[in-house]
């Protein structure tokens, strides 16, 4: 059959075609992967120089703070698009006078686009948590006469205009399909929504698993929020299945759009990170989880398998951190999300550097557990569900095994092992080759204890299972 396939010239183009889409999905998908670059440091690389790093990296955005022009001009021609900031102290004059807003985008865009790709501008972070009634209201005029500046410079369309929220605007988030915006804020929450809607621009939000964690910190919560295995949780109001906190998070945001008659507006993942030291008293922080979370993130973006609400695409998420930011208060946490440090190393390794992988096979960020050494198998062999494991727990290995960078598409519509349709044949697949790919190691196959290893191939007909003999 498969000769038949492969000598028929249309049928040739068509598989062809199919090869040329999911590469160039798995290279668009990079753009989806942002970084915020913090400035409350002494210590920090010069703006050309991290604008090389950069470029070394997959990651295709940028998001400022403010609007420092050494970095945005260190940016130019890179390709990078870049979100710049207006800080909550200017909201006042460009509420108050339209021509603060023309002078701002005179100072801060003009002289810098387009060879410097900026794309958006957040006037405000997390205002309406201020609690300051005068802020609050200034926000949409503020708003507003930055829309019209950098309309009236010629850029209406190019250079977007937002504010970002903390997860803390909704009222309520679990679980997701209850996810409500605090009623005090509803009010001015519709009529930002409308400009957003009229303008095009996202609505910028900063879940942290991180923090979830921190108020429930248990072994299972924490495995939910890295997206490792784990039992998942029920949406009582869908019924649906969450397998990760960061789906969950993002969805309730969603499901409190949608309540509002907004869910046509895109979301945009301003802040979400993990950090990788912190004080004795606080639960979380370490190399292993920052790795995880972020390398995990990551690959869950890649994928484009998106959130039960809005699947088949990814959300445009900014990472925290790029480097630390040492003069910041509070706990050693808040010191301690950098991905990279101020020579320009990592801080440790989730495959970002566009020498470490190749669009078709991302290095998928590996989480040791704790286990005694075992040799690894030498010779042929196949990671399989065991028998009588149910569906929601092959979905739940199928889930996590193709969020983390493994060539999925075979068992994609069209693809060679996508018949059967069945959960159990497409989890086999996914977790073997999951298995093969992270160390062929006794605990990769272990997927909750719901894998086993075996000699006996289970390729079928043209559906090829991956060995590490072949």
């Amino acid at each position: 059959m498969a000769a038949s396939f492969l000598s028929n010239p249309s049928s040739l183009s068509f598989l062809l075609l199919l090869l040329l889409l999911h590469a160039s999905r798995l290279a668009f998908s990079q753009s989806f992967v942002g970084v915020n670059y913090g400035q409350v440091a002494d210590n920090l690389p010069p703006p050309e120089s991290t604008a090389k790093l950069l470029q070394s990296t997959t990651i295709g955005k940028v998001r400022l703070y403010g609007a420092d022009p050494a970095i945005i001009k260190a940016l130019a021609n890179t390709g990078i698009g870049i979100v710049i900031g207006a800080a909550n102290g200017d909201i006042p004059s460009l509420a108050a006078d339209p021509n603060a807003a023309g002078q701002w985008v005179g100072a801060n865009i003009l002289p810098f686009y387009p060879a410097s790709k900026i794309t958006l501008v957040t006037v405000g972070n997390e205002v309406f948590m201020s609690n300051d009634e005068n802020l609050m209201s200034q926000l949409l005029p503020a708003m507003q006469n930055m829309q019209r500046a950098i309309t009236a410079a010629g850029l209406g369309g190019k250079v977007k205009v937002s504010s970002v929220h903390a997860m803390s605007l909704l009222s309520q988030s679990d679980p997701p399909s209850s996810g409500r915006f605090h009623p005090s804020f509803e009010a001015r929450m519709r009529d930002v929504l409308q400009f957003q809607r009229e303008n095009g621009s996202p609505l910028p939000i900063n879940p942290y698993p991180f923090f979830a964690y921190q108020s429930d910190p248990r072994p299972e919560t924490l495995a939910f929020c890295l997206f490792q295995p784990n039992a998942g949780r029920v949406d009582s109001g869908t019924g649906i299945k969450y397998m990760n906190m960061f789906d969950a998070q993002v969805d309730a945001v969603y499901s409190a759009l949608k309540a509002l008659g907004y869910k046509d507006i895109e979301i945009m993942v301003a802040e979400t990170g993990w950090p990788y030291n912190g004080d004795s008293n606080e639960a979380g922080p370490s190399v292993e989880n920052a790795k995880a979370y972020n390398g995990n993130l990551i690959a869950h973006l890649r994928s484009l398998v998106g959130t039960p609400l809005m699947p088949g695409k990814s959300v445009d998420t900014y990472i925290f951190a790029l480097y630390d930011e040492d003069l910041k208060p509070g706990p050693t946490s808040e010191r301690s999300f950098g991905m990279y440090k101020p020579d320009l190393t990592m801080t440790y390794d989730i495959g970002l550097a566009k020498s470490s992988q190749t669009p078709a096979s991302p290095k998928a960020p590996v989480t040791p557990t704790p286990v005694t050494p075992t040799p690894k198998p030498t010779g042929p062999g196949w990671c399989v569900p065991k028998s009588g494991v149910s569906d929601a727990q092959l979905q739940a290995s199928l889930d996590y095994a193709c969020s983390n960078n493994i060539d999925c598409s075979p068992i994609q519509p069209g693809g060679a092992c996508f018949d059967p349709n069945t959960i159990a044949s497409h989890a086999a697949f996914a977790m073997n080759l999951y298995y093969q790919t992270s160390g062929r190691n006794p605990w990769n196959c272990d997927f909750s204890q719901t894998a086993t290893l075996t000699t006996n191939n289970p390729s079928y007909n043209g559906c090829v299972y991956p060995s590490g003999s072949t």
